[in-house]
């Protein structure tokens, strides 16, 4: 019998159908209309944006990470009983040893607590402006952590594991969405103006992901490494760059299959547009003087001053489309004098790394919100760990403490003004609805679209993801 397909009319006349369907998935996939399906990454344009699992209500999200541990009992978690019993054992434990040794009696909060906005939420006075922000703050109060050691800790807060080699969760964020803007890095990691944290790098590391996925090293303070081309002027630099460009092309016809190659060119042209792209990204200074002055960048306290530069080009990066932000406070050292880790002289120390904290991130929250970002943009406080409700014996400072503590949230479909979970009486072990880090980052990963199940990717024999094996969705906690 004759296939009609073999002649002219035949072909086109069936042919026109599946073009048209072809065309259709085109459009709808520019649209982000397509069904759901797990992620398809194309190792030749690492940092295309990619359609999440659902609808989201975040697009960006900027983690504000307090290296050393902040004290949720005198900050964020007002406990009238540890007032009342101040100086008393912590029943059921009068013994209790922990990271450095013995802990004496129960000590109340070092700073009154006082109440913030219409929601009247009780928080340490020492944090006046974030305050101000607590209708737009949604606080957990019952999170708890594997770890009582510094690194490992950083380690799980930002990779899942407590281990070295996992991806951040920057990596895992940007693996699964890609990112808005092509001539910036999809993930960026804002160190502290005193240096890094523990864990260094390993925070803001791509793991086993590709290596595009790595977080890029930014700072107000510190300019960022081999970013100015030698020898070449703008102009001459894009010449240069479209030559290089038609050269890399060519050769690439040669070798159509090789995936390696196609994503070390993708890699170098963003490398190259970061030379045009960061100076004007990271002009902070070019702000206006109501703007600094919003985020405290005119203190005479020059950690301060800087830390609030950071924060202002957290912002500037979210704007322009950066999908992931880690901005750090506090560095690594011994002793609490430049991070949250405070196990003597807490009353001489916690005060200042309080100042350089509040007002540059309630500046932040306020920002994003003047200018109608704040609800597309996921804000994430958090530390490794809390602090022991009592003192340590024989010193003024609080142990380590992984049993409970806080992390808050705002912005990006959070309820604003809104507490869930809590330590027990006194602060010391999450007790109502407890939380994994794991259940953290599933939740983080709901917000913006992302199902933690299937942000997924093949290595040693394994489908790993973010949250390993664990985590569940608060749902309690969406707007």
């Amino acid at each position: 019998m004759h296939n009609h397909l073999l002649n002219r009319r035949g072909f086109l006349d069936q042919s026109r159908f599946g073009l048209a369907a072809v065309a259709l998935a085109s459009i709808l996939d520019s649209e982000e209309l397509l069904a759901d399906g797990s992620v398809s990454f194309d190792p030749t344009a690492p940092f295309k944006k990619r359609p999440p699992h659902f609808a989201s209500s975040a697009k960006n999200v900027i983690v504000i990470f307090c290296a050393g541990a902040v004290s949720h009992v005198d900050f964020w978690e007002y406990k009238p009983e540890l007032i009342k019993y101040d100086g008393k054992p912590l029943p059921g434990n009068e013994r209790l040893i922990s990271f450095q040794g013995e802990n004496g009696a129960l000590q109340k909060p070092l700073w009154e607590f006082n109440r913030y906005g219409n929601s009247g939420k009780m928080l340490s006075s020492l944090v006046p402006h974030i305050g101000s922000c607590a209708d737009d703050i949604c606080f957990l109060h019952s999170v708890h952590t594997k770890s009582s050691t510094h690194g490992p800790a950083e380690n799980l807060m930002s990779t899942g594991f407590n281990r070295e080699g996992y991806p951040g969760m920057g990596a895992w964020v940007t693996y699964g969405l890609g990112t808005e803007n092509q001539s910036l890095p999809a993930f960026v990691a804002i160190e502290d103006p005193r240096g890094t944290p523990q864990s260094g790098p390993n925070n803001w590391t791509n793991g086993f992901l590709p290596a595009a996925f790595q977080g890029t090293a930014f700072s107000t303070t510190r300019p960022i490494s081999h970013l100015t081309p030698a020898g070449n002027q703008p102009a001459d630099g894009n010449r240069a760059l479209a030559v290089l460009n038609a050269l890399n092309q060519e050769h690439k016809k040669h070798y159509t299959t090789d995936t390696d190659l196609s994503a070390r060119i993708a890699s170098y042209e963003l490398a190259a547009k970061m030379q045009l792209s960061v100076p004007e990204a990271t002009n902070v200074d070019g702000e206006p003087e109501h703007i600094h002055k919003l985020y405290g960048a005119d203190s005479k306290n020059q950690t301060k001053s800087d830390f609030a530069k950071n924060c202002i080009l957290a912002r500037r990066l979210v704007e322009k489309g950066v999908r992931f932000v880690q901005l750090f406070n506090g560095a690594y050292a011994s002793g609490g004098k430049i991070n949250w880790d405070t196990h003597n002289s807490m009353p001489d120390l916690v005060p200042g790394h309080a100042e350089i904290l509040d007002q540059p991130v309630a500046g932040l929250i306020k920002d994003l919100k003047q200018r109608d970002l704040l609800k597309d943009t996921l804000i994430v406080c958090c530390t490794e760990f809390g602090r022991m409700p009592m003192f340590q014996v024989g010193n003024n400072g609080r142990d380590h403490n992984p049993e409970g503590y806080t992390v808050w949230m705002a912005g990006g479909g959070v309820k604003g003004g809104f507490s869930y979970g809590a330590t027990d009486p006194f602060g010391y072990k999450a007790e109502v609805n407890p939380l994994s880090i794991h259940d953290v980052h599933a939740t983080m990963l709901h917000l913006l679209g992302l199902d933690h199940t299937r942000l997924t990717y093949y290595h040693n024999g394994l489908q790993r993801r973010l949250t390993d094996v664990h985590g569940h969705v608060v749902h309690d906690i969406i707007a």
